[in-house]
């Protein structure tokens, strides 16, 4: 099988889109093409509708990777559909939803880059989200976050999405914050995210194309975790 179409790299901003179907096991449906992001990287996978000729609309409840390089799967509320291959689907994101984790992600971003030290672990959500951090002996408040963490997003600073190869990767391990989660190996390039001159690392997630997007938001709570660990919540304001 060839795999489906990454569209929602392509354009992260596509709602809506037609596609055909290229497997079906149960209530999991895989795609020629989708706009519907996977889950990975601490990011969820979307949700949304998929609409079929006949005109009734199926629930997407989640969407995922099946492990196989390339192969995205999309879980249909019930396996009582008549889907099959080679039929065309309309299929629509819940874009208020992705747009929301789209703000967070980037958002992410922007917190790690106020705070120097290795990520542990994380978690976006449409509601608030989360980072984990080896804090050691650096100190962190959430008001002074919450300050600089707007005052970037006010700056409107261009995301823009690039490549590396692994080597080049190998050879930069500084690139890697995230200790928890490690770039995909074995399919080509690793896809990059740069904002301004503000943050650089590898990340296969989705992303707003300029901060000012993410619109305000807040330190919320600072949780100890451990004797180095601290988890840092970020909500929008």
């Amino acid at each position: 099988m060839a795999g489906s179409k990454e569209a929602f790299y392509e354009n992260s901003y596509q709602q809506t889109s037609a596609a055909r179907v290229t497997a079906v096991d149960g209530d999991w449906v895989e795609l020629d093409r989708t706009i519907f992001y996977p889950m990975g990287g601490g990011q969820p996978g979307d949700t949304g509708v998929f609409t079929t000729a006949d005109g009734v609309n199926l629930r997407v409840l989640d969407t995922r990777r099946t492990g196989t390089p390339g192969e995205i799967r999309h879980q249909l509320d019930s396996a009582d559909h008549t889907l099959a291959v080679g039929d065309t689907v309309e299929t629509a994101l819940d874009w208020e939803r992705r747009f929301r984790h789209m703000r967070m992600h980037t958002g992410m971003h922007l917190l790690g880059s106020l705070i120097p030290v290795p990520v542990t672990g994380g978690s976006v959500g449409a509601e608030k989200s989360r980072l984990d951090f080896d804090l050691g002996e650096h100190q962190v408040d959430k008001e002074d976050l919450t300050r600089r963490l707007n005052d970037l997003v006010d700056g409107a600073h261009p995301v823009e999405f690039g490549t590396i190869t692994e080597a080049e990767l190998d050879e930069r391990p500084d690139l890697i914050r995230t200790m928890s989660v490690q770039p995909p190996r074995g399919a080509g390039d690793i896809r990059t995210v740069r904002i301004g001159d503000i943050d650089y690392q590898p990340c296969g997630g989705t992303h707003v194309s300029n901060t000012r997007e993410i619109g305000a938001v807040r330190v919320s709570k600072i949780e100890n975790k451990g004797r180095r660990n601290r988890r840092v919540h970020l909500v929008f304001d």
